[in-house]
């Protein structure tokens, strides 16, 4: 029995979920929500969806489906979640979780009650080869570790005439770069490591506090363009640097950035251990670096052949056949859909097994409370404790 689906969103996130449940076996995308009804009609026929609502309730109340795609802006996830958990629904939202973690605190215990399964889409966890670093790791391959460096690099916003709905701290919160993309760095980090960052010191950085807007709408990635526009100041970071902590006296500093030209969506990590070093990079997601100081250097290539179990099973094609984003988004919604199987059929959760590995209502919450120690680190510029 294949399970159905609604999608509140039509732009980028929303059609990347689309595209990447296409590809799932026994789950079937029946209705899609926008803000406009006509915006809806129009995605709901070039993906050929059987209904369209320009009221994202009307979905989420919606009988015939099963689970709940919440692919909006970061000012629409607590109440359009809040509605599907109190609904009994299965729902998988985008990051961040909520505005703040007072809000997804409320989500996550909602979540702890609710009879469906709920996620948070950090994607970047179901890479094969951020699998097997995790998998080496916690076989103990690379030894104690001491030390991790990396970030999350991009340039769409760049230019003082760059401009997106997320530069608008109504509809995005009070931060951007951090809650955007080092909250994707942070999860797969902690992910990897099996250790949570308990500790940070941040300095922020808004390169333009002035952006010249667009007077037309403008969408996610969209390149800028001449025509009429109006001055908009700007209170979130555009990039920034944070020193953390992790459990077990693990140091490490990221770098994040919407402002570093030729960076399309470079998220990557490097581990020092007392072994070896592994090294990652989401712009060459099937290339695993691993550094020695007694032996050559080695890089491991995404085969499933030879990856540890975890790691193959998240590859679905031979060696050489090369996977990247839309996959690892494939991955999540393979590991989340197996969950809500499993509940809807009543079996009982697998022992000892990998699944599921997707990040839960209660890892966005720690995003939340971790997002917020970096604002407070940077305002008070001291190491600020990640409370829980």
């Amino acid at each position: 029995m294949g399970i159905k689906v609604g999608i509140i969103g039509t732009g980028f996130s929303a059609k990347s979920h689309l595209e990447a449940l296409r590809r799932l076996n026994q789950v079937e995308v029946v209705a899609i929500a926008s803000s406009r009804q006509e915006r809806a009609e129009q995605v709901a026929k070039e993906f050929g969806i059987p209904k369209a609502y320009g009221d994202a309730r009307q979905l989420i109340h919606d009988p015939e489906v099963e689970a709940v795609h919440n692919c909006t802006p970061n000012h629409l996830h607590f109440p359009l979640n809040r509605e599907v958990l109190e609904a009994g629904k299965h729902l998988l939202s985008e990051k961040p979780l909520a505005l703040n973690s007072r809000e997804s605190r409320q989500l996550m215990e909602w979540a702890q009650k609710s009879e469906g399964v709920s996620g948070v889409c950090f994607n970047y966890r179901h890479y094969p080869m951020v699998a097997e670093a995790r998998a080496a790791i916690a076989g103990g391959e690379c030894g104690e570790v001491y030390l991790v460096q990396g970030g999350y690099l991009q340039d769409w916003l760049l230019y003082n005439t760059d401009y997106n709905w997320r530069l608008d701290p109504e509809q995005s919160g009070s931060t951007r770069a951090v809650a955007d993309i080092g909250s994707h760095w942070c999860d797969t980090v902690q992910h990897v490591l099996g250790r949570r960052i308990v500790e940070v010191f941040a300095d922020l950085k808004t390169v333009h506090p002035v952006r010249y807007k667009p007077k037309g709408p403008v969408t996610t990635f969209a390149k800028s363009e001449d025509g009429d526009r109006e001055e908009v100041p700007i209170h979130t970071e555009d990039c920034g640097i944070v020193m953390v902590h992790f459990e077990g006296g693990i140091q490490g500093v990221f770098t994040v950035s919407q402002v570093s030209a030729g960076r399309k969506n470079r998220l990557y990590f490097e581990i020092s251990a007392e072994k070896a070093s592994l090294a990652w990079d989401q712009e060459e997601p099937n290339r695993l670096w691993i550094g020695k100081r007694d032996e050559a250097n080695r890089e491991l290539l995404r085969d499933p052949s030879i990856l540890s179990e975890p790691a193959a099973s998240m590859a679905h094609y031979p060696g050489g056949h090369q996977e990247g984003w839309p996959d690892g988004l494939k991955n999540l919604l393979i590991d989340f859909y197996k969950e809500v199987r499993r509940k809807k059929e009543g079996r009982a959760a697998e022992e000892g097994g990998r699944f599921p590995s997707f990040a839960t209502f209660e890892d966005g919450h720690r995003i939340m409370v971790l997002i917020d120690a970096i604002l407070e680190s940077h305002r008070t510029k001291r190491w600020v404790e990640v409370k829980e």
